[in-house]
């Protein structure tokens, strides 16, 4: 099944939306949660394989769907935090071949050493150790500097395998109008760190100027950024200097009256202040890349802004401004768009959630409740 970069808004397909929500799941909720999550995870990973259920959390409905079974049916961000947990708890590296890394906040933080602990357990070399810290980092970085739509990280879940396979679920939050965006990563999709790189992204809201450095129209843009950054300081605080906010207020004072009303100019306001011990460390470093560039330390949102703005306004490399949530759907819609419904993936997803519900270890009550609540997703002619 593959969702190479698509992305979907829940509440458009009758599914669900993700509104910011506060507070904590009850203890009683999240204990009977893990308890059905990890005898779901087990029949799933000795059915079809610890990559497979990789790539069903890299699924968006299907992460979804698995949510809203467990029992956590608030359709909401705290799907994301909640679920992510729950499994971090229940998947267990012994039984299942699976880790689960980080989380909400703080926790996020401790990802790398987590990864170290478990490659230590699954006897990773210290070059695949280091490689999968670097996807963690990377994958994060991309999602809060490389894409600036508004969502600031703030949740951060990294899933490996013993075969060193992994995934990636992580969620920002925008607390002007209190929406999240989830991000879906998988390794096996992931040709390049900074070109698409996504499995998918969720988001109820999307913003009419986004700068997306990810995105196959702005990798003009990324080799002139690199450029500029590899000048001598000087040089790059003089291209900088040139459209400053002293010089020139936004983007929006270089386009045609017709056109201004449809942009944001808090995305597109030049970086008031500009990190010029970072450049330096740029400079210093010379990256080949820009994905060289990007990974380096202390290089975030207002660097790559400012860049991308200098290569644009100066030397014409314009980055795509169009944000990368798209309108769509998990498995197409039943009027044909964006395309029609995938009925064979919908189908498997389906069952997989019903045969583990139905042959878990839980109590007849859990299961009764779990497969009700499946019963929302499972057309007429395949629930019975």
């Amino acid at each position: 099944m593959s969702f190479s970069r698509a992305v979907y808004v829940m509440h458009r397909a009758g599914v669900a939306s993700l509104p910011l929500h506060y507070g904590k799941a009850p203890r009683w909720l999240v204990t009977r949660m893990c308890k059905l999550a990890r005898e779901m995870t087990t029949i799933i990973t000795q059915e079809y394989g610890a990559e497979a259920f990789l790539s069903r959390i890299s699924d968006p409905f299907w992460f979804q769907a698995l949510g809203c079974v467990l029992g956590y049916d608030w359709h909401s961000s705290g799907v994301t935090t909640v679920l992510t947990g729950v499994l971090k708890q229940a998947v267990t590296p012994e039984e299942h071949g699976i880790a689960v890394c980080g989380g909400k906040g703080n926790a996020s933080r401790q990802t790398p050493k987590e990864i170290l602990k478990i490659g230590d357990k699954f006897s990773f070399s210290t070059q695949e150790i280091t490689r999968l810290q670097y996807a963690s980092k990377m994958s994060a970085k991309v999602d809060n500097t490389a894409i600036q739509a508004g969502y600031p990280l703030y949740h951060h879940s990294f899933f490996v395998t013993e075969k060193k396979k992994w995934a990636v679920v992580q969620q920002g939050m925008c607390l002007q109008d209190r929406t999240a965006r989830r991000y879906h990563w998988i390794s096996d999709n992931v040709q390049s760190f900074v070109v698409e790189p996504q499995n998918a992204i969720i988001g109820e809201t999307r913003r009419q100027t986004a700068l997306d450095m990810t995105a196959k129209e702005s990798e003009a843009c990324r080799k002139t950024s690199v450029g500029i950054a590899k000048e001598p300081p000087n040089r790059t605080m003089s291209l900088i200097a040139a459209v400053e906010p002293s010089v020139q207020r936004t983007l929006q004072d270089w386009l045609p009256e017709s056109s201004k009303r449809t942009l944001s100019a808090r995305t597109l306001v030049m970086p008031r202040k500009t990190n010029w011990k970072v450049l330096r460390q740029i400079y210093e470093f010379q990256p080949r890349n820009y994905e060289e560039l990007l990974a380096i330390r202390g290089v975030g949102p207002a660097t790559i802004r400012g860049l991308a703005l200098v290569a644009e306004l100066i030397y014409g490399d314009r980055p795509s401004w169009k944000d990368p949530v798209k309108y769509s759907f998990a498995y197409g819609g039943k009027d044909g768009v964006p395309y029609p419904v995938d009925r064979e993936s919908m189908d498997k997803s389906i069952q997989m959630l019903k045969l583990a519900v139905q042959e878990a270890k839980v109590g007849n009550n859990e299961k009764m409740r779990s497969l009700r609540r499946l019963r929302q997703f499972v057309p007429a002619e395949i629930s019975g």
